[in-house]
């Protein structure tokens, strides 16, 4: 796979459908962490940890794996709960084996007609483990597709690995299956065009930055200072859609915004960009193919 470097400066105007300046994706990521894993090295778990010593992976780390459970159990739905009153829909990504292991979960997005985005079989295996064994990653992707399809009882469109960590293979493999999208790449405000031995594949960028982890784990901001910089990126972004469209991705696990302390400043950002005309609280796949139809207008050549 490979994509073209072309600076924002060199494109042609992005004008979304119906005149909408930005594109704003809540991502609720649901994901599955094992217990444990088969091999006395340190457990990687996708995702930053609340007790930070790390246990070896045959040993049940159970602080750690209750923790991540709550949002299973209670997050999701105070989560649910503040989309439903607020009228905004999410955009899912899920891990197979939430379909196989938590699958109320799984079902209350597919009956709300959220989408729901193929995330890899589960958030402990990462697939860059097999950078250099395709096949078993193949495999992977393959099985994390099945377990979608009869779960959610349609195709998959789209993919996002599990912490973002993919190989040129995995674009590879998602195109000759037919997906449209991918979102594990993070260099962009707007989609472009990967190639592929498939085909094109649509990046629809997701964000690190704006994501609770990096939000109160990694820097540990207060829900005013989480507010304010949600609303800081939407403004910003806003008034540049306003010369040529924006995308706007926030990262929402629901063991950390999920918590009740966290979800005001979540509820707030909510209430204020709802507060806006011409933003499109888009579905991804939804991007994905508008740009596929519309890609030339704005970076041709594709």
């Amino acid at each position: 796979m490979h994509y073209d470097y072309v600076p924002l400066s060199q494109r042609k105007p992005l004008r979304w459908p119906n005149g909408a300046r930005l594109a704003l994706i809540l991502t609720f990521n649901l994901e599955f962490w094992d217990l444990t894993k088969d091999t006395a090295g340190p457990y990687y778990a996708g995702g930053p940890a609340i007790l930070p010593d790390p246990l070896p992976g045959n040993v049940p780390d159970y602080p750690n794996f209750t923790w991540r459970e709550y949002g299973q159990r209670v997050g999701i739905w105070r989560l649910i709960d503040i989309f439903d009153r607020a009228g905004v829909p999410a955009s899912c990504t899920m891990n197979a084996k939430m379909g196989l292991e938590r699958r109320a979960v799984i079902d209350a997005a597919n009956e709300r007609g959220w989408e729901l985005v193929a995330h890899n079989y589960v958030q402990t295996d990462l697939l860059t483990n097999y950078f250099d064994d395709p096949e078993t990653e193949r495999g992977i992707i393959l099985e994390t597709l099945r377990v979608y399809e009869e779960t959610v009882g349609r195709p998959a469109k789209g993919w996002l690995s599990s912490s973002l960590r993919c190989n040129a293979s995995t674009v590879e493999t998602i195109a000759e299956q037919g997906l449209i999208y991918t979102n594990d790449f993070m260099n962009d405000d707007q989609p472009y065009l990967i190639h592929t031995a498939s085909g094109p594949v649509v990046s629809v960028p997701y964000s690190n930055e704006v994501n609770d982890f990096t939000i109160y784990l990694r820097r540990g901001m207060t829900n005013d200072q989480a507010f304010a910089m949600l609303k800081d990126q939407f403004d910003e972004l806003y008034r540049e859609g306003g010369d040529s469209g924006r995308l706007m991705n926030v990262g929402i696990h629901p063991h950390v915004w999920g918590q009740p302390f966290r979800v005001r400043a979540l509820r707030e950002f909510l209430d204020y960009a709802k507060g806006f005309e011409g933003v499109w609280f888009a579905k991804r796949e939804e991007i994905a193919e508008w740009y596929l139809d519309n890609h030339e207008s704005h970076i041709g050549g594709g």
